[in-house]
């Protein structure tokens, strides 16, 4: 059940039901020459649209900006600051709050989004314990589809230390799965890019002169993908129940 293609109506007796909600949340940014840029939100996107229709889940719209200051060096990436982002996370945890909800589930697909948005998370409960007349019962979360035991297990088997840190096979592999007429080509130099620290966009650019961290996308497939959504469906229903169900 897609929040945006429901009405209010359905969302109230939707409520009626159950108290969950999910919310997937990525990022605009390069992905090397074979990654869709918005590969950080179709992941969590594709996995939380077929989560919802699996186990009747309310799926909130993407968040498809996240804190990806150090992807700027490539054109076409879009960054928020981490105080934006932090804003914008507590917004909707708060409007949704407001009618009800009380087990709000981010679904994430991008690693620099983690630290932000548990902050986030932190601001609303430091508002909610100065606040008497507070909603004590909501509670958030922060699933990451690429951490899932399935998933990882999956990846270790199909492309081992190929698997990389950012511009990964499984993740290219999913968005292809997702849009596979947006599927992209290119000559990667070396097979496997690789693997430094970082500090600001020019310092990245400099390192990893095609986007990609430690990772081999040649390895991805449309096959890997499917099998890919299929394993973090299975992760994130075990993940959205526990938390829900919890007292």
């Amino acid at each position: 059940m897609r929040l945006q293609l429901s009405t209010w109506v359905e969302v109230e007796a939707y409520l009626q039901r159950s108290r969950g909600i999910i919310v997937p949340i990525g990022s605009c940014e390069q992905h090397g020459p074979t990654g869709l840029i918005g590969t950080d939100a179709i992941c969590p996107e594709v996995i939380a649209w077929q989560v919802g229709k699996d186990i009747d889940a309310l799926v909130a719209p993407t968040l498809p900006l996240g804190m990806a200051q150090h992807h700027m060096g490539f054109p076409g990436s879009i960054t928020l600051r981490p105080t934006t982002l932090i804003a914008l996370v507590k917004d909707v945890v708060q409007s949704l709050a407001r009618h009800g909800f009380e087990r709000i589930y981010f679904l994430n697909g991008h690693g620099g989004n983690i630290p932000i948005v548990q902050s986030a998370f932190q601001e609303v409960y430091t508002e909610l314990s100065l606040n008497p007349q507070s909603n004590s019962k909501l509670r958030c979360r922060l699933g990451n589809w690429f951490a899932g035991r399935r998933v990882m297990e999956l990846a270790q088997r199909l492309y081992g230390h190929q698997e990389g840190q950012h511009a990964t096979p499984s993740e290219v592999s999913l968005t292809w799965f997702a849009y596979p007429d947006s599927i992209k080509t290119a000559k990667l130099v070396p097979q496997i890019a690789p693997t430094d620290r970082f500090y600001d966009c020019e310092d990245y650019r400099r390192r990893f002169p095609d986007g990609r961290i430690g990772s081999n996308p040649d390895l991805a497939t449309v096959a890997h993908g499917e099998q890919l959504q299929v394993a973090g469906v299975a992760d994130v229903i075990d993940g959205y129940r526990a938390f829900v169900e919890a007292p």
